[in-house]
Protein backbone atom coordinates (compact mmCIF):
# COMPACT_ATOMS: atom_id res chain seq x y z
CA UNK A 1 0.00 0.00 0.00
CA UNK A 2 2.01 3.14 -1.48
CA UNK A 3 1.55 6.49 1.17
CA UNK A 4 0.62 9.48 -0.05
CA UNK A 5 3.41 12.28 0.63
CA UNK A 6 2.47 15.08 2.48
CA UNK A 7 1.80 18.33 0.93
CA UNK A 8 3.60 21.42 2.34
CA UNK A 9 3.07 25.15 1.40
CA UNK A 10 5.69 28.07 1.64
CA UNK A 11 5.47 31.56 0.61
CA UNK A 12 7.40 34.40 -0.19
CA UNK A 13 6.52 37.86 -0.10
CA UNK A 14 7.12 40.44 -3.45
CA UNK A 15 8.15 44.02 -3.33
CA UNK A 16 5.81 44.76 -6.07
CA UNK A 17 3.33 43.62 -9.02
CA UNK A 18 6.31 44.12 -11.07
CA UNK A 19 8.51 41.80 -9.29
CA UNK A 20 5.70 39.30 -9.29
CA UNK A 21 5.54 39.94 -12.99
CA UNK A 22 9.19 39.40 -13.53
CA UNK A 23 9.56 36.46 -11.47
CA UNK A 24 6.51 34.99 -13.27
CA UNK A 25 8.01 35.84 -16.67
CA UNK A 26 6.51 36.68 -20.41
CA UNK A 27 3.09 34.75 -20.28
CA UNK A 28 4.18 32.93 -17.14
CA UNK A 29 7.21 31.15 -19.02
CA UNK A 30 9.28 31.29 -16.04
CA UNK A 31 7.05 29.96 -13.45
CA UNK A 32 5.85 27.04 -15.92
CA UNK A 33 9.42 25.98 -16.04
CA UNK A 34 9.90 26.29 -12.03
CA UNK A 35 6.36 24.06 -11.90
CA UNK A 36 7.68 21.34 -13.82
CA UNK A 37 11.27 21.29 -12.80
CA UNK A 38 10.02 21.14 -9.13
CA UNK A 39 6.56 19.44 -9.15
CA UNK A 40 5.06 21.83 -7.60
CA UNK A 41 2.09 24.43 -7.51
CA UNK A 42 2.98 27.97 -7.68
CA UNK A 43 0.39 30.78 -7.68
CA UNK A 44 0.77 35.03 -6.95
CA UNK A 45 -1.92 36.57 -4.42
CA UNK A 46 -2.42 39.59 -2.37
CA UNK A 47 1.67 40.36 -2.61
CA UNK A 48 2.66 37.11 -1.95
CA UNK A 49 3.96 33.82 -4.22
CA UNK A 50 2.92 30.77 -2.81
CA UNK A 51 4.27 27.40 -3.26
CA UNK A 52 2.89 24.11 -2.24
CA UNK A 53 3.71 20.65 -3.13
CA UNK A 54 5.83 17.96 -1.25
CA UNK A 55 8.49 19.56 1.19
CA UNK A 56 11.88 19.30 -0.46
CA UNK A 57 10.30 20.46 -3.61
CA UNK A 58 8.62 23.44 -1.93
CA UNK A 59 11.78 24.26 -0.10
CA UNK A 60 14.03 23.80 -3.07
CA UNK A 61 11.20 26.04 -5.16
CA UNK A 62 11.58 28.65 -2.57
CA UNK A 63 14.80 29.08 -2.59
CA UNK A 64 15.01 29.52 -6.57
CA UNK A 65 12.66 32.23 -6.16
CA UNK A 66 14.54 34.12 -3.66
CA UNK A 67 17.43 33.95 -5.41
CA UNK A 68 15.67 35.01 -8.53
CA UNK A 69 14.36 37.84 -6.28
CA UNK A 70 17.77 38.92 -5.87
CA UNK A 71 19.00 38.46 -9.52
CA UNK A 72 16.49 41.00 -10.64
CA UNK A 73 17.06 43.22 -7.81
CA UNK A 74 20.32 43.64 -8.93
CA UNK A 75 19.59 43.46 -12.51
CA UNK A 76 16.35 44.84 -12.81
CA UNK A 77 15.68 41.95 -15.26
CA UNK A 78 15.20 38.45 -15.56
CA UNK A 79 16.61 36.27 -18.59
CA UNK A 80 15.66 32.78 -19.37
CA UNK A 81 19.25 31.91 -18.67
CA UNK A 82 18.96 33.23 -15.26
CA UNK A 83 15.86 30.89 -14.71
CA UNK A 84 17.78 28.10 -16.18
CA UNK A 85 21.47 28.49 -14.00
CA UNK A 86 19.60 29.07 -10.71
CA UNK A 87 16.82 26.58 -11.16
CA UNK A 88 18.47 23.62 -12.57
CA UNK A 89 21.21 23.47 -9.60
CA UNK A 90 18.10 23.13 -6.91
CA UNK A 91 16.13 20.84 -8.93
CA UNK A 92 18.97 18.14 -9.52
CA UNK A 93 18.83 18.04 -5.62
CA UNK A 94 14.94 18.01 -5.72
CA UNK A 95 15.16 15.56 -8.51
CA UNK A 96 17.44 13.13 -8.42
CA UNK A 97 17.80 12.59 -11.64
CA UNK A 98 14.04 11.74 -12.40
CA UNK A 99 12.31 13.26 -15.19
CA UNK A 100 10.18 15.86 -13.85
CA UNK A 101 6.53 15.00 -13.50
CA UNK A 102 3.64 17.02 -15.38
CA UNK A 103 1.71 19.66 -13.67
CA UNK A 104 -1.64 18.89 -12.67
CA UNK A 105 -2.37 22.44 -11.85
CA UNK A 106 -6.02 23.71 -11.94
CA UNK A 107 -6.48 25.66 -15.14
CA UNK A 108 -7.78 29.10 -13.83
CA UNK A 109 -10.89 29.85 -15.45
CA UNK A 110 -12.31 32.19 -12.71
CA UNK A 111 -15.68 31.21 -12.22
CA UNK A 112 -17.39 30.90 -9.05
CA UNK A 113 -18.20 27.30 -7.79
CA UNK A 114 -15.99 25.60 -10.85
CA UNK A 115 -12.99 24.17 -10.95
CA UNK A 116 -11.13 22.37 -14.28
CA UNK A 117 -8.34 20.82 -13.49
CA UNK A 118 -6.87 17.46 -15.31
CA UNK A 119 -7.88 14.46 -14.18
CA UNK A 120 -5.42 11.81 -15.49
CA UNK A 121 -1.38 11.93 -16.07
CA UNK A 122 -2.27 12.28 -20.04
CA UNK A 123 -4.54 14.96 -19.41
CA UNK A 124 -2.18 16.29 -17.10
CA UNK A 125 0.35 16.02 -19.94
CA UNK A 126 -2.07 17.13 -22.44
CA UNK A 127 -2.53 20.77 -20.51
CA UNK A 128 1.40 20.87 -19.58
CA UNK A 129 2.29 21.01 -23.10
CA UNK A 130 -0.30 23.92 -24.06
CA UNK A 131 1.10 25.67 -21.60
CA UNK A 132 4.28 24.92 -22.97
CA UNK A 133 4.41 24.97 -26.34
CA UNK A 134 2.70 27.78 -29.21
CA UNK A 135 1.18 24.91 -30.99
CA UNK A 136 -0.30 21.37 -29.66
CA UNK A 137 -1.47 18.71 -31.52
CA UNK A 138 -3.85 16.48 -29.50
CA UNK A 139 -4.62 12.70 -30.71
CA UNK A 140 -6.92 10.62 -28.43
CA UNK A 141 -10.30 8.91 -28.42
CA UNK A 142 -13.84 10.20 -27.44
CA UNK A 143 -14.26 11.38 -24.15
CA UNK A 144 -10.47 11.93 -23.17
CA UNK A 145 -11.25 15.79 -22.69
CA UNK A 146 -9.57 16.81 -25.68
CA UNK A 147 -11.70 19.78 -26.65
CA UNK A 148 -13.29 20.54 -22.87
CA UNK A 149 -9.31 21.43 -21.47
CA UNK A 150 -8.74 23.18 -24.52
CA UNK A 151 -11.51 25.32 -23.97
CA UNK A 152 -10.72 25.98 -20.59
CA UNK A 153 -7.03 27.00 -20.98
CA UNK A 154 -8.17 29.27 -24.10
CA UNK A 155 -10.96 30.70 -21.27
CA UNK A 156 -8.00 30.55 -18.78
CA UNK A 157 -5.99 32.96 -21.61
CA UNK A 158 -8.63 35.46 -21.81
CA UNK A 159 -9.27 36.09 -18.27
CA UNK A 160 -5.26 36.70 -17.63
CA UNK A 161 -4.71 39.14 -20.21
CA UNK A 162 -2.73 36.92 -22.34
CA UNK A 163 -5.23 36.34 -25.13
CA UNK A 164 -7.21 39.29 -26.78
CA UNK A 165 -9.66 36.60 -28.42
CA UNK A 166 -10.56 33.06 -28.41
CA UNK A 167 -11.29 31.65 -31.87
CA UNK A 168 -13.29 27.96 -32.20
CA UNK A 169 -12.99 26.58 -34.84
CA UNK A 170 -14.69 23.17 -36.72
CA UNK A 171 -14.65 21.33 -40.20
CA UNK A 172 -18.22 21.30 -41.37
CA UNK A 173 -17.78 17.67 -42.55
CA UNK A 174 -21.12 15.94 -42.94
CA UNK A 175 -21.41 12.20 -40.83
CA UNK A 176 -23.83 10.69 -42.28
CA UNK A 177 -26.29 13.29 -42.96
CA UNK A 178 -26.74 16.21 -45.29
CA UNK A 179 -25.96 19.73 -44.58
CA UNK A 180 -28.36 20.79 -47.78
CA UNK A 181 -31.30 19.00 -46.37
CA UNK A 182 -30.80 20.76 -42.54
CA UNK A 183 -33.70 23.24 -41.66
CA UNK A 184 -32.97 27.40 -41.34
CA UNK A 185 -30.69 29.26 -42.55
CA UNK A 186 -26.50 29.08 -42.80
CA UNK A 187 -26.18 29.83 -39.27
CA UNK A 188 -28.87 27.07 -38.56
CA UNK A 189 -27.14 24.82 -40.66
CA UNK A 190 -23.99 25.10 -39.09
CA UNK A 191 -25.37 24.98 -35.36
CA UNK A 192 -25.12 21.50 -34.66
CA UNK A 193 -21.08 21.07 -35.98
CA UNK A 194 -20.08 24.39 -33.57
CA UNK A 195 -22.40 22.69 -30.63
CA UNK A 196 -19.90 20.72 -29.20
CA UNK A 197 -17.56 23.86 -28.75
CA UNK A 198 -20.86 26.17 -27.58
CA UNK A 199 -21.29 23.13 -24.55
CA UNK A 200 -18.05 23.29 -23.18
CA UNK A 201 -17.76 27.12 -23.31
CA UNK A 202 -21.24 27.56 -21.24
CA UNK A 203 -19.12 25.09 -18.81
CA UNK A 204 -17.05 27.96 -18.07
CA UNK A 205 -18.59 31.29 -19.00
CA UNK A 206 -21.98 32.22 -17.96
CA UNK A 207 -24.23 32.57 -20.94
CA UNK A 208 -25.43 36.19 -20.52
CA UNK A 209 -21.16 36.80 -20.43
CA UNK A 210 -20.54 34.72 -23.46
CA UNK A 211 -23.05 36.43 -25.54
CA UNK A 212 -21.43 39.70 -24.39
CA UNK A 213 -17.84 38.50 -25.71
CA UNK A 214 -19.73 37.32 -29.10
CA UNK A 215 -21.17 40.61 -29.79
CA UNK A 216 -17.77 41.81 -29.15
CA UNK A 217 -16.15 39.30 -31.53
CA UNK A 218 -13.83 38.25 -28.49
CA UNK A 219 -15.02 35.27 -28.39
CA UNK A 220 -15.70 33.60 -32.19
CA UNK A 221 -16.77 29.91 -33.17
CA UNK A 222 -16.60 29.56 -36.84
CA UNK A 223 -16.38 26.60 -39.83
CA UNK A 224 -13.02 26.10 -41.04
CA UNK A 225 -14.35 27.57 -44.55
CA UNK A 226 -14.01 31.01 -43.01
CA UNK A 227 -10.94 30.94 -42.00
CA UNK A 228 -9.10 31.34 -45.26
CA UNK A 229 -7.55 34.71 -45.83
CA UNK A 230 -6.76 35.64 -41.99
CA UNK A 231 -4.26 36.19 -39.86
CA UNK A 232 -4.86 36.13 -35.98
CA UNK A 233 -2.49 37.95 -33.68
CA UNK A 234 -3.40 37.62 -29.98
CA UNK A 235 -5.29 35.20 -30.19
CA UNK A 236 -6.09 31.36 -28.64
CA UNK A 237 -7.14 28.95 -31.60
CA UNK A 238 -9.19 26.02 -31.10
CA UNK A 239 -9.18 23.51 -34.01
CA UNK A 240 -11.77 20.86 -32.97
CA UNK A 241 -12.51 17.60 -35.09
CA UNK A 242 -9.08 18.16 -36.89
CA UNK A 243 -9.10 14.54 -38.30
CA UNK A 244 -12.01 15.77 -40.52
CA UNK A 245 -9.60 18.19 -42.44
CA UNK A 246 -7.96 17.37 -45.72
CA UNK A 247 -4.23 18.62 -45.99
CA UNK A 248 -5.40 21.25 -48.13
CA UNK A 249 -7.53 22.87 -45.07
CA UNK A 250 -4.68 21.83 -42.23
CA UNK A 251 -1.93 23.87 -43.89
CA UNK A 252 -4.62 26.94 -44.60
CA UNK A 253 -5.42 26.82 -40.81
CA UNK A 254 -1.75 26.55 -38.98
CA UNK A 255 -0.74 29.01 -41.27
CA UNK A 256 -3.64 31.47 -39.90
CA UNK A 257 -1.16 31.35 -36.48
CA UNK A 258 -0.04 35.32 -35.75
CA UNK A 259 2.22 36.57 -33.46
CA UNK A 260 1.41 36.24 -29.62
CA UNK A 261 -1.07 33.37 -30.31
CA UNK A 262 -1.52 29.69 -29.19
CA UNK A 263 -3.15 26.97 -31.14
CA UNK A 264 -4.94 23.56 -30.47
CA UNK A 265 -5.34 21.31 -32.75
CA UNK A 266 -7.34 18.04 -31.88
CA UNK A 267 -9.15 15.19 -33.34
CA UNK A 268 -10.04 11.63 -32.80
CA UNK A 269 -8.05 9.07 -35.62
CA UNK A 270 -10.93 6.82 -35.29
CA UNK A 271 -13.60 9.02 -36.26
CA UNK A 272 -12.63 10.15 -40.01
CA UNK A 273 -16.00 11.36 -41.72
CA UNK A 274 -13.98 12.08 -45.16
CA UNK A 275 -14.26 10.54 -48.30
CA UNK A 276 -12.85 7.40 -48.42
CA UNK A 277 -9.21 7.78 -50.15
CA UNK A 278 -8.98 11.46 -49.21
CA UNK A 279 -6.03 11.92 -46.41
CA UNK A 280 -6.46 13.35 -43.00
CA UNK A 281 -4.92 16.99 -42.58
CA UNK A 282 -4.39 15.86 -39.17
CA UNK A 283 -2.59 12.53 -39.83
CA UNK A 284 -0.34 14.27 -42.19
CA UNK A 285 0.68 17.28 -39.94
CA UNK A 286 1.56 14.92 -37.15
CA UNK A 287 3.74 12.98 -39.10
CA UNK A 288 5.39 16.39 -41.07
CA UNK A 289 5.55 18.66 -38.49
CA UNK A 290 7.14 15.52 -35.65
CA UNK A 291 10.84 17.05 -35.79
CA UNK A 292 9.73 20.59 -34.82
CA UNK A 293 10.87 20.50 -31.63
CA UNK A 294 8.88 23.87 -30.30
CA UNK A 295 5.64 22.20 -31.51
CA UNK A 296 3.83 19.80 -29.02
CA UNK A 297 2.23 16.43 -29.93
CA UNK A 298 0.00 14.47 -27.39
CA UNK A 299 -1.93 10.93 -27.67
CA UNK A 300 -4.07 10.51 -25.21
CA UNK A 301 -5.81 6.95 -24.22
CA UNK A 302 -8.81 5.23 -23.44
CA UNK A 303 -7.87 5.66 -19.95
CA UNK A 304 -7.64 8.97 -19.89
CA UNK A 305 -11.74 9.22 -20.64
CA UNK A 306 -13.64 10.84 -17.80
CA UNK A 307 -17.18 10.61 -19.91
CA UNK A 308 -19.45 7.55 -18.32
CA UNK A 309 -17.36 4.36 -17.44
CA UNK A 310 -19.11 2.48 -20.01
CA UNK A 311 -17.67 4.89 -22.93
CA UNK A 312 -14.14 3.74 -22.09
CA UNK A 313 -15.18 -0.28 -22.04
CA UNK A 314 -16.65 0.82 -25.82
CA UNK A 315 -14.35 2.61 -27.40
CA UNK A 316 -11.86 -0.81 -26.11
CA UNK A 317 -13.83 -2.90 -27.57
CA UNK A 318 -14.22 -0.71 -31.17
CA UNK A 319 -10.23 -0.99 -31.21
CA UNK A 320 -10.40 -4.61 -30.67
CA UNK A 321 -12.44 -5.73 -33.79
CA UNK A 322 -10.36 -3.15 -35.72
CA UNK A 323 -7.32 -4.36 -34.40
CA UNK A 324 -8.74 -8.16 -35.34
CA UNK A 325 -10.06 -6.95 -38.93
CA UNK A 326 -8.52 -3.74 -39.63
CA UNK A 327 -9.28 -3.70 -43.58
CA UNK A 328 -12.95 -4.61 -43.43
CA UNK A 329 -15.53 -1.86 -43.47
CA UNK A 330 -18.13 -1.19 -40.80
CA UNK A 331 -21.67 -2.37 -42.21
CA UNK A 332 -23.72 0.29 -41.21
CA UNK A 333 -22.77 4.20 -40.91
CA UNK A 334 -20.10 5.32 -39.14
Amino acid sequence: MSVKPVLHEASLSTASPDEVLTLFGPRDQHVRKLRRLFGVDITSRDGKIRVAGEEASVASAIRTLERLRQTFRKKGTLSIGDIETLASSEGAQVAGGRPPRPSADAINIQHPGRQVSPRTPGQAMYVESIRKHDLTFAIGPAGCGKTYLAVAMAVEALKANQVRKIVLVRPAVEAGENLGFLPGDLRAKLNPYLRPLMDALGEMVDYDQARGLMEQDVIEIIPLAYMRGRTLNDAFIILDEAQNTTVAQMKMFLTRMGERSKVVVSGDATQLDLPKGVRSGLHDATHRLRGIDAIGQVRLQACDIVRHALVQRIVEAYELAEAASPNQEPSADR
